[in-house]
C-alpha cells in the first residue's frame, strides 16, 4: 500500500486505519456535512447475523439501495422466496432503516431465483412481484405490469439533483454457460431491447447533476472468470458508448455480486472524467479467504470482509466521496472524485 506523504499516512493511521484513495489529497471528516448521502450494499442472507444495519443507520442516509442478492432464495418455490423476504423485513436494524430511509433497489441471481440465471428462469414473473412487495412498491406502479424491475428515481435537493438508474441484468439476460462465455456475441444480451431503449431515454433526457447507474454485476472489471458485463463485450461497449454519447452529467456505476468490495476506474476517450465502478458486496456473505485476482482497472485494494458502500455528494464542489464501510463505524477504504 502506497501513501503519498507522511502527513497523509498519519491521517490514515488515526482514521480507523482505513485506506484512503484521494486524488485531491483530502480526507473526509466524520463531522463534515454532505448535501446528500447514498448508501448501498449486496449479498445478504437474512438467516445470518446482520451486523451492519446500525452502522448504516448511524450515517442517516437519504437513500439505501439494494444492489442484488438481497436474499438467497434460490428456488422455484415462491413460498420459500417470500419467507426469506419476510425474515429480512424482521431484522431489527433493517426494520428501523425502513422506517427512516428511502429504500430502493434491484435483484441479482439469488433473489431472482437461481444461481447465474437469466431469461430462462421459469418463475421470473412471480419472483418480480415478490421483489416489488419487498420494496413496498404500490400495486398501481408501472413495474407491476412491465417485464423486468428496471426503474429510475430523481432525488432533488436545494443544491442539486441525483438521478438513480436501476438496471435489471437478470430478466432479459441471455443464458450462457461458462464454456460459452468467449463464444459468439450475436444475439446475446444483458438488458433486452425494451430496457435498452428505456436506458437510452433515461440518459439522453437526464438533467441531473449526477447520474448513478446501479448494475448487479460489475461493469468495468474484465479479467476475473465470474459474472460481469465483460462476458457480454458488445453490451459493455454499447453501455460505455451510450454514457459518452448521452452527455449525461457525472455518471457513477454501482455494483455488487462479488462478495468483495473494490473500486474500478476507466478512462474512456469520449467521457470527460474517470468512470468509476464502486463494487460493494458482502453484507453477510464475504470472501474471507480471498486469494487475489487480476483487475487491471482496480483502484486501491480489495476489501473482503463485511462491507457496505456510502457516497457523499457535494454539489458546489462537484465532488463525491466514496467509502467502503464496515462494522463499528470503520472506514475500510475511501476514494474522492472531483468532477468538472
Amino acid at each position: 500500500m502506497k501513501y503519498i506523504s507522511i502527513l497523509f499516512f498519519t491521517v490514515l493511521f488515526f482514521a480507523c486505519k482505513s485506506t484512503k484513495l484521494n486524488n485531491e489529497n483530502e480526507v473526509l471528516s466524520e463531522k463534515n456535512t454532505t448535501d446528500f448521502t447514498l448508501t448501498f450494499g449486496s449479498c445478504n442472507k437474512p438467516n445470518k447475523n446482520n451486523l451492519l444495519w446500525d452502522d448504516v443507520l448511524n450515517l442517516k442516509p437519504d437513500v439505501w439501495i439494494w444492489g442484488g442478492d438481497n436474499i438467497y432464495g434460490d428456488s422455484e418455490d415462491m413460498n420459500k422466496i417470500k419467507a426469506d423476504y419476510e425474515m429480512q423485513q424482521k431484522q431489527n436494524g433493517y426494520a428501523e432503516l425502513v422506517k427512516n430511509t428511502k429504500i430502493i433497489g434491484i435483484w441479482d441471481d439469488h433473489d431472482f431465483g437461481k444461481n447465474d440465471a437469466g431469461t430462462e428462469y421459469p418463475k421470473k414473473k412471480e419472483s418480480q412481484q415478490l421483489m416489488l412487495d419487498f420494496f413496498n412498491v404500490s400495486k398501481n406502479d408501472p413495474r407491476r405490469n412491465q417485464e423486468g424491475i428496471y426503474s429510475s428515481e430523481i432525488f432533488k435537493t436545494n443544491k442539486g439533483s441525483i438521478k438513480v438508474i436501476l438496471l435489471d441484468t437478470r430478466y432479459f439476460r441471455t443464458g450462457i454457460s461458462k464454456a460459452e462465455i468467449n463464444g459468439s456475441q450475436e444475439n446475446r444480451t444483458l438488458l433486452g431491447t425494451k430496457q435498452w431503449e428505456w436506458l437510452n431515454n433515461e440518459l439522453h433526457n437526464s438533467t441531473a447533476d449526477f447520474n448513478v447507474i446501479v448494475s448487479s454485476i460489475q461493469t468495468i472489471a474484465q479479467e476475473h472468470p465470474y459474472e460481469k458485463w465483460a462476458n457480454f463485450p458488445n453490451e459493455r461497449e454499447k453501455l460505455l458508448n451510450l454514457i459518452a454519447s448521452s452527455n449525461a452529467k457525472r455518471v457513477i456505476l454501482l455494483s455488487g455480486d462479488r462478495h468483495i468490495s473494490e473500486f474500478s476506474k476507466l478512462k474512456h476517450k469520449a467521457i470527460p472524467y474517470p468512470l468509476i465502478d464502486f463494487t460493494s458486496s458482502g453484507l453477510t456473505h464475504a470472501s474471507f479467504n480471498f486469494k487475489g485476482e487480476a483487475n487491471s482497472l482496480r483502484h486501491g485494494d480489495v476489501i473482503h470482509t463485511y462491507s457496505f458502500g456510502a457516497l457523499y455528494f457535494d454539489f458546489k464542489q462537484k465532488k463525491v466521496t466514496m467509502q467502503m464501510r464496515g462494522d463499528n463505524n470503520t472506514i475500510q477504504q475511501e476514494l474522492v472524485q472531483v468532477y468538472n
